[in-house]
Parts: structure tokens; sequence; C-alpha cells
């Protein structure tokens, strides 16, 4: 591979016929205006209109992306790159080509990524759906500000960016389809990788045919990856809170019915706050799990001691549940004792549920804990058998 190439442009491309050649073109006329040592990649992500010998006439190379979808395309493009940097952007004609030069100098300053914002750009009529405009780019841009601290990012999905080669390869990155722009950019921020944003300008697609991404399906992965890829505060947190009330609740109410105001809490309140109990648990061990896996992926460089982990061993989960399970069956017993001594006669409801139900919840919590201590030994297992690959220093 020749490495003195300091730039790569890759283009991922689907039957691009239409715009290609102007894409190709025009990056090509920029890098060369610039004088940067580069290229342009076109990713084929296997065209049947003759995208390939089009990309070859006008200065591109071309490699086949045999992963079908979005990220596959990528992924390939980002393996077979000869650039230090690379930097992305679609084939439809739409993303500023021609203007490089803030992305390339963000890069050679020393940022791992650098994205580029449409909005803060222009965004010419037509060229973004009302939809995507104001509410799927602004909420999930959103989202990954409050759930990554990407104060920085305010364009999520902006598809003209540029990177490091090699820092983004030690990411491992693995997402074929759409989401892989969330991918990038959230692994990316969980490695602690330098993010900035550029303006950039977005025109509308120069095609005739619709576009590859589809609304409602691509936003849900997108939204999707967003969440599972941050447990703390999406289980652990929210998780914490509940058990916290569920817990008050359950004891409050054992104790007997809780009048506030004119409102009187009893049995039908008490059910819902030991569903509460079960329900908080089962949300932070998941988010235990989540971060275990993460750590034993390589999904994370979160390396430092936390409570919740220190937990998620099966040693602990086992006593936890055992002596849960124990304290259930301990009040079952006095509940059996407490229908023996009235001649399993039928009892008062109000009386009996209040030792059943907590006992209940307790042997089912006990139980979930004991099969997630399992689950939880299970990922860790993970860590000895494939290793997360070394992350790649800084630029100097």
């Amino acid at each position: 591979m020749n490495d003195d190439l300091e730039v790569t442009v890759l283009l991922p491309c689907l039957n691009e016929a239409e715009t290609l050649a102007t894409c190709v073109t025009k990056a090509v006329r920029c890098l060369r205006e610039l004088g940067v040592a580069g290229e342009v990649l076109v990713s084929d992500n296997g065209s049947t209109d003759g995208s390939q010998e089009i990309a070859e006439k006008h200065g591109a190379r071309v490699v086949h992306a045999p992963i079908r979808g979005y990220g596959g395309a990528l992924l390939a493009g980002i393996e077979n790159a000869r650039g230090k940097y690379v930097i992305m952007g679609d084939a439809d004609d739409s993303y500023d080509l021609g203007n490089l030069g803030p992305f390339i100098e963000g890069l050679r300053k020393g940022h791992d990524v650098v994205m580029g914002n449409r909005f803060r750009g222009g965004i010419a009529p037509g060229a973004m759906p009302p939809l995507h405009r104001y509410l799927g780019n602004p909420v999930l841009s959103w989202l990954g500000r409050v759930l990554f601290g990407l104060k920085n990012v305010g364009d999520f999905h902006c598809g003209l960016r540029g990177f490091h080669r090699d820092r983004i390869r030690a990411l491992g990155l693995c997402m074929p389809g759409m989401e892989f722009a969330s991918e990038l950019v959230v692994r990316s921020a969980l490695a602690g990788y330098d993010i900035v944003e550029v303006p950039t300008t977005l025109q509308p697609d120069g095609r005739s045919r619709p576009p590859h991404l589809r609304t409602w399906r691509d936003g849900w992965r997108h939204l999707r990856f967003l969440l599972v890829f941050a447990p703390g505060k999406t289980l652990v947190w929210p998780g914490a809170v509940l058990l916290l009330l569920g817990l008050v609740g359950s004891a409050v109410l054992t104790a007997g019915p809780v009048t506030l105001g004119e409102v009187r809490f009893d049995i039908a309140a008490l059910v819902y706050a030991c569903l509460l109990v079960l329900v908080s648990v089962q949300l932070l061990l998941f988010g235990g799990c989540a971060k275990i896996y993460g750590r034993a992926n390589g999904l994370t460089r979160d390396t430092g001691k936390s409570g919740l982990l220190s937990v998620m061993r099966l040693e602990v989960l086992l006593g936890i549940g055992l002596l849960l399970v124990v304290a259930g069956l301990v009040g079952t017993g006095f509940a059996v004792s407490w229908w023996g001594s009235h001649d399993f006669a039928d009892l008062v409801p109000g009386e009996i549920v209040r030792l059943v139900l907590p006992s209940a919840t307790l042997i089912a919590t006990g139980v979930v804990c004991v099969f997630s201590g399992l689950l939880a030994s299970l990922l860790t297992l993970r860590s000895v058998q494939k290793p997360a690959p070394a992350p790649v220093p800084a630029a100097s």
C-alpha cells in the first residue's frame, strides 16, 4: 500500500451513474487546487449501471465492497484507503466536495474526526426533507450530545466528515447499514477522540431516483444504536431512581395504607411498588451487562472502577440472589403459618397480601440476580477469548 498519500476522498457507491462523474471530478479538482497528495476512492457496493467505469474514467480508484450497505461500503473503503486521512462523502452531488479545505486543515491540526455541519454552512431549499431538518436531525443530534457528551457536534448525521484513518480502524467499526454514521461518532467519543465541526453546505440530491435512505427505518436504527451504546444513562441511572422509589413505596405500603391529602394508597399501590422494584433491578442488571459487554469487546476504553461492575460478578450476584430468595421464602413461611393459624380458611386480602406480595417480589428478584450473574460471567469470558485492539496513539 502506498502510504505517501495524505488524503483519500472516499465515496460509497451503489448505482450512482447520474452523479458520480460530477462528484469525482469535484473531489479530484479540489485536491489538485489545494496541492494535496491524495486520491479519490469509490467503494462500489455492486453497481449495475456502469458506475465503476465512470469513476475510473474521471480519475478515481475503484474497490469492491463485499458487504452490502452504506456502512459496508465505507468499511471496505477505509480498509483500502491509501491516505493518512479519509474524507467520506455521498456520491449524490449533495455535499460540497469542491471545498474540502476546512476538513483537511482540521485533520492537520491533530483532530481525530472533523464533522461537517450543514445547519451552520447552509441547507439549500429542497435539499433536506422538513421531517429530517426540523425533527429527525435535531432530535438525534441532541440525544448524541446528551448521551455521549458531544457538546461540539450540532449535526450528528452529516455525511461529509474526515478522520484519521488508522485511529478509526483501531475502533473496530462493524455496522453495515446507515447507522454506521452514528457508530463512527459514538465509538470515537467513547474512545476519547478529539471531534470538531466545520461548516459545510447541502444541495438537493442530483439523482432522479429516490435516495437509499429510508426515513423511519434508518431513523429508528440510528436511535436504537444511540440508546444501546449509553447503558449508564438509558438503563443504570433510570434503574437506580426507580429502585429507590419502589423500595420506599414497598416498605411504607407493607406497613399499612398511606393517605396523602384526600388520596388513600393501599393494596393496588403496593402491587405497583413491588413491580417497580423488580423492573428497576432488571434495568440495573441489564445496564451492568451492557457495560461488561462494552469493555469485553473494546467498545469503550472505560477502565475505571465502577460500583455496579464490582457487583456484576457471579459470586456476588449469586450471594445476593440467594439471600433475597431465602428472605422471600421466610416471608412465605410466615404467610403459610398465619394461614394455618386460621385453619386455612379464606383470609382478608388486605392483611395477607401485605406479606405475600413483598415475599414473592424478593424471590423473583433473587432469581433474576442469580441468572444475571451467570450472564455477566459469560460476558466476562469474552475479554479473555477476544481482547480489544490497542488504540492508535493520537497524531503529533
